[in-house]
């Protein structure tokens, strides 16, 4: 991938599972961002146009990996990769690298809304950076980089 390719959800339904629908027009309930049944993905209407961005991301990525393995620790990890794999398939490393350079102490809320994904979404990719990602961000921003709540 590219510095300027980006992952397309909505693209990557349409190709890979035709067969989906996805419906916008309900606010669900509560705190729920989508629902999925059958052949059918609920986004909440409520949703930012990131939101929505990750929200679907992270529905297809649960389409891929199958079903979610019974018991609730078993549920709370599948989420836990479920959302680390949402992270990086939204924000590339070169991506995360060009949104340093251009804010290296930057406002969450800005630096999601350059990388077209929601904080919680940046959050995660950048908790989960491996060491050689972590390497790879220093020397190319020469050491000059911060995200708040991650020690550097």
């Amino acid at each position: 991938m590219t510095t300027n390719s980006r992952w397309h959800p909505w693209r990557t339904l349409r190709d890979h599972h035709p067969d989906y629908v996805v419906i916008c027009s309900h606010r669900l309930h509560r705190s729920r961002m989508a629902y999925q049944h059958g052949k059918r993905i609920w986004l909440c209407s409520t949703l930012s146009q990131a939101e929505r961005r990750c929200t679907l991301t992270h529905e297809i990525i649960h389409l891929e990996r199958g079903p979610c393995p019974p018991g609730l620790a078993a549920a709370r990890r599948e989420e836990d990769v479920v959302n680390e794999l949402t992270a990086r398939r939204l924000i590339t490393a070169d991506a995360l690298i060009n949104a340093f350079r251009w804010q290296p102490h930057p406002n969450p809320a800005d630096m999601a809304e350059e990388l077209w994904v929601d904080v919680p979404t940046l959050d995660t990719r950048i908790r989960t950076l491996s060491p050689f990602e972590v390497a790879d961000l220093e020397h190319k921003l020469d050491g000059d980089w911060s995200y708040p709540w991650i020690g550097n």
